[in-house]
């Protein structure tokens, strides 16, 4: 049995990707501040958690939810789906709060889930684990230099993980594409100042340039889900159509 854990499923990706699960049969544990109502009444279980205080994801780590949810999994995945763009702007505009909690979710929570999600699947034969990357860790943009660091840090951390050559374990980090979501709504909102790429965002999403979060949420789980996955620790979603 397929069992699935996927953060930041609320909205978004992170829904695309929890409804594709749930239609391959995969028992889903979502992960977040908020739930969804919809998913939930399809059978998908939420453990509310903020994934910005490394404390309080510590402590529910060792309660053991994640652990008992993988029990007795033939297959298990982590998709560590969730994370924020912000704070956009060069430094000395970014403020150390909005600092850390970008690092806590994009670097920290993934890193820490992936712990205790190898530790927890020991016996399982097949286990993978995906981030969800962005071009942005991979080229640099003016404005988004908290944004691109820890995407970066999602790339190195499965490219050095890979190299342990753990049993039965696959991992990669996927950049999906510009995807029509609240993040994106959010970035045509910032300052041409503290974003000077924010012209090319706001036309692709007048000329219907982004791509819908269910397609690629289902598009990401085939591939999560197929023979290859693994092959590359660092790839595009798009690069695989």
């Amino acid at each position: 049995m397929i069992k699935a854990i996927v953060t930041g499923h609320s909205r978004g990706l992170g829904a695309g990707i929890a409804a594709a699960l749930l239609r391959r049969g995969a028992a889903v544990l979502g992960v977040a501040r908020g739930g969804n109502a919809g998913l939930a009444a399809q059978g998908l279980q939420e453990a509310t958690l903020d994934l910005a205080d490394p404390q309080a994801v510590a402590a529910w780590l060792a309660e053991g939810t994640l652990t008992r949810f993988l029990g007795g999994a033939t297959s298990a995945v982590l998709v560590n789906n969730a994370g924020v763009v912000t704070p956009v702007g060069p430094p000395g505009r970014q403020g150390a709060a909005a600092l850390a909690q970008a690092v806590a979710i994009n670097v920290t929570a993934p890193l820490q889930l992936a712990d205790a999600f190898v530790a927890a699947t020991a016996t399982c034969p097949d286990r993978r684990i995906v981030h969800v990357s962005s071009g942005a860790g991979r080229s640099p943009y003016a404005g988004w230099s908290v944004y691109c660091a820890t995407k970066a840090a999602l790339d190195m951390h499965a490219q050095a993980v890979a190299q342990d050559g753990l049993p039965g374990l696959r991992i990669a980090s996927v950049a999906p594409g510009v995807i029509d979501t609240a993040m994106q709504a959010h970035i045509r909102g910032v300052e041409q100042r503290d974003f000077p790429a924010l012209a090319r965002f706001v036309a692709l999403q007048r000329e219907g340039g982004l791509a819908g979060a269910d397609d690629t949420g289902a598009r990401l789980v085939d591939y999560l889900l197929g023979d290859g996955f693994g092959n590359s620790q660092v790839t595009d979603l798009r690069a695989l159509s």
